[in-house]
């Protein structure tokens, strides 16, 4: 040890007897400090040994005496830094456990200067704020000096960053942490309008917090990513991005139970009227209304903090259950498609009765099969009335396959519409609500409008839901879906079009609503197994008619959003098929379209029978095409019987193709030219002369024949393929 110098000499002397007899090397620290009381290197020596130790007491005490006699060392600030860091992490290994017991052995007076002390070291914003945050939790008697101060530093820090979103770690600190310590203090002063601020910035947070779409976190290259930016506890950059962080560690929970909490403290620092037992969200929207009954004139300067409780506490529980009605139909919009196993379902005019019994018209043409049909309960058609859509309270149906909680979501969706109605309902309130909204942006919350929507197309303003589901049609990426369950990217789009025809059709606007409808088909995809019930599943007993069931809550799946479709689609050709005007191009299409619900439009077939049979005659050239239901071929088939009225059907689109397919084969080909002389041709049909009608009856007789062998098709697959094939003619029907 030649050469180094006596206090390098007893530090060094002590560092190699540690390993040995750790008692020797304190007495030779001790001996040294005595000689040297200035040597930093000396007592943090001291300081490592016992810190390596463990023993907490000697460890403070001598933390404490260098950080009073050597505070420009930078070593005393590293451990101060990681000591600091321990206090502020939740993780319960034991270096942490024993770095947080080392300072708690400090007195409160020394933690508290210490803490001080520290915060002043530190430059970056969010560190600063933490460390102080740490004292404000240690020591509330400093919430009065500090709190107000840092609450700013935090709002102003998140604005001079210009953060896009309210959901950032400014935010975070000061509305989770900083916040609840400021206002629960009664000792500290502060004026109602600041306090109406900090609930305004606390409810940002807190809505766009939990309403975060899954969307928005893939922009910050994933839910990692998104909760370090919520996590200010490491930072590797100026925007404050953490990398390594669980993302427990920023989870937010019972974020609603945190903001009713918050808005109940305000209320009670700016003396709104709220009881004792005021518990909820439910208690407090109880309380509003009440008010709302006595107080008539919100513009009174008396009435002043009333008219803050009612716009507050109702834009809050507003956007309370507006989530929770979105997160019921559509829980993917908030979890992400591959984390919620829900369906999400569309609120639709409910058109169950297109297909209700008819009342037949007498007439000499009954066949045998129909003789059934005779004993059974008539019922008026439904056939014209309109789904006016005007009541206040209307019925809706909720489909088994689709809500779980259906009770707990129609709550939420009637609160909600409350919520909405009294906010609205003078202008004073009305401008307030809006002056809370605008800064948010609220126009842009795609499950707000989604709300919005269903809310005017339950009260029956389809006009305004159109306007509404046209933009928002315009903002989504149609793709086409690859499974049967409508993917997340297209669901809106898809959405927007479905509800888009039952506003059309509920205001009598049959051409727009099948031109939604025939769009639509472009992005369904045909269930893959034929789902249409048989006569033996049809239930036994008739349901009773409810009056008000004119809503229903429907799966977004190809299952259920196709044949509500295809129900459009009827109910505004059966209009043209039925009137007194004569189309058989639209009774055509009719009939392809009975077939999806056979045989529940059993009696509408019937009708459109009757309706061929009193014209004497019918042509459909599509029929071959698209006709598949054995009960209608059987149907068809009798009608060109003696006893079905001999009615002459012209079904066939193209006599030639059907006679080279015909038993007589070539032989038949080869008299065609011969033929010809003795076939009128008038407007694309043939109308045959005596000469060949033997021929034309064995072709309709092979046409049924082939007909028979494809009952077995997929039929929602034969109709998609109609919809997408006939659209030009489907909508010229309409014209």
């Amino acid at each position: 040890m030649a050469g180094l110098g006596d206090c390098e000499f007893l530090v060094r002397r002590a560092r190699e007897l540690v390993l040995e007899d750790t008692c020797a090397a304190r007495a030779w620290l001790i001996t040294a400090r005595t000689l040297y009381p200035q040597d930093f290197n000396i007592q943090y020596e001291m300081y490592s040994i016992e810190r390596n130790s463990e023993r907490t007491a000697s460890a403070g005490r001598l933390l404490y005496d260098m950080f009073v006699n050597f505070p420009d060392q930078p070593v005393v600030w590293r451990e101060i830094g990681i000591i600091t860091a321990a206090l502020r992490n939740d993780s319960q290994d034991k270096q942490t456990q024993f770095l947080r017991s080392l300072f708690e052995a400090l007195p409160g007076r020394v933690q508290c200067e210490m803490l001080l002390k520290a915060t002043e070291q530190c430059f970056n914003t969010l560190e600063r704020a933490e460390m102080l945050l740490l004292l404000l939790n240690r020591f509330p008697e400093t919430v009065m000096q500090h709190g107000v101060s840092l609450g700013e530093t935090l709002l102003e820090a998140e604005s001079i960053e210009d953060q896009e979103s309210p959901v950032n770690c400014f935010r975070k600190l000061f509305v989770c942490d900083v916040l609840p310590l400021i206002i629960n203090n009664l000792d500290v002063r502060l004026p109602v309008g600041l306090l109406y601020k900090y609930l305004n910035k606390a409810a940002e947070f807190y809505i766009n917090y939990v309403t975060r779409s899954p969307q928005t976190e893939g922009q910050h290259q994933g839910t990692q990513e998104t909760a370090d930016l919520l996590s200010p506890s490491k930072r590797s950059s100026q925007k404050y991005v953490i990398e390594g962080l669980s993302e427990k560690s920023s989870q937010i929970l019972d974020s609603w139970e945190r903001l009713f909490k918050i808005l109940s403290v305000v209320g009670m620092r700016c003396e709104w009227q709220m009881d004792k037992g005021t518990r909820n969200f439910s208690d407090l929207f109880h309380r509003v209304k009440e008010i709302c009954r006595y107080i008539s004139n919100f513009e009174n300067e008396a009435h002043a903090k009333y008219k803050n409780q009612v716009v507050y506490s109702a834009t809050l529980i507003f956007f309370k259950n507006v989530y929770q009605y979105i997160n019921g139909i559509q829980p993917s919009l908030f979890q992400g498609p591959n984390t919620s196993s829900q369906v999400p379902v569309v609120l639709l005019e409910d058109i169950c009765n297109i297909c209700s019994e008819v009342e037949l018209n007498p007439g000499k043409h009954i066949h045998k099969k129909r003789k059934l049909a005779e004993g059974r309960e008539k019922a008026m058609s439904s056939d014209d009335e309109e789904l006016s859509g005007k009541g206040r309270n209307r019925h809706v149906v909720v489909n088994k396959s689709g809500l779980s909680n259906p009770n707990e979501v129609l709550e939420c969706f009637k609160i909600a519409r409350e919520c909405w109605d009294l906010l609205h309902s003078c202008e004073v309130l009305d401008k307030e609500f809006s002056r809370i909204c605008l800064p948010w942006k609220t126009d842009t919350w795609l499950w707000l409008r989604i709300f919005l929507t269903d809310m005017v197309i339950y009260q029956g303003q389809h006009k305004k839901a159109i306007t509404s589901l046209h933009h928002m049609a315009a903002l989504q990426s149609p793709l086409p879906p690859t499974q049967q369950i409508l993917s997340q990217g297209a669901l809106e789009h898809q959405r927007a079009l479905i509800q888009q025809a039952s506003c059309h059709f509920a205001l009598g606007e049959y051409r727009l609503t099948c031109e939604k409808v025939l769009e639509l088909m472009n992005y369904i995809v045909p269930p893959a197994k034929d789902f249409s019930k048989t006569r033996d599943e049809m239930p036994k007993v008739k349901p009773k008619f409810r009056k008000g069931s004119d809503l229903k809550f429907l799966p977004c799946t190809s299952k259920f959003i196709m044949p509500y479709c295809l129900q459009l689609m009827l109910a505004c050709l059966k209009l043209r098929a039925f009137a007194d005007n004569r189309d058989d191009i639209a009774l055509g299409h009719v009939i392809v379209l009975l077939q999806y619900d056979w045989p529940k439009c059993e009696n509408l077939f019937l009708k459109a029978i009757n309706k061929i049979c009193q014209q004497g005659n019918f042509q459909y050239e599509n029929f071959f095409n698209y006709i598949t239901n054995i009960d209608m071929l059987e149907e068809f088939a009798y009608l060109r019987t003696q006893e079905g009225g001999k009615i002459h059907l012209e079904l066939i689109p193209n006599q030639g193709v059907l006679l080279k397919t015909s038993s007589l084969g070539l032989l038949q080909q080869e008299f065609i030219p011969v033929l010809q002389p003795s076939i009128a041709v008038t407007d694309r049909h043939h109308t045959v002369t005596r000469g060949i009608t033997k021929g034309v009856k064995e072709d309709f007789r092979l046409a049924m024949e082939r007909q028979v062998s494809r009952c077995t098709e997929n039929l929602m697959a034969v109709l998609h393929r109609f919809c997408i094939n006939e659209k030009i003619l489907l909508l010229q029907c309409l014209t």
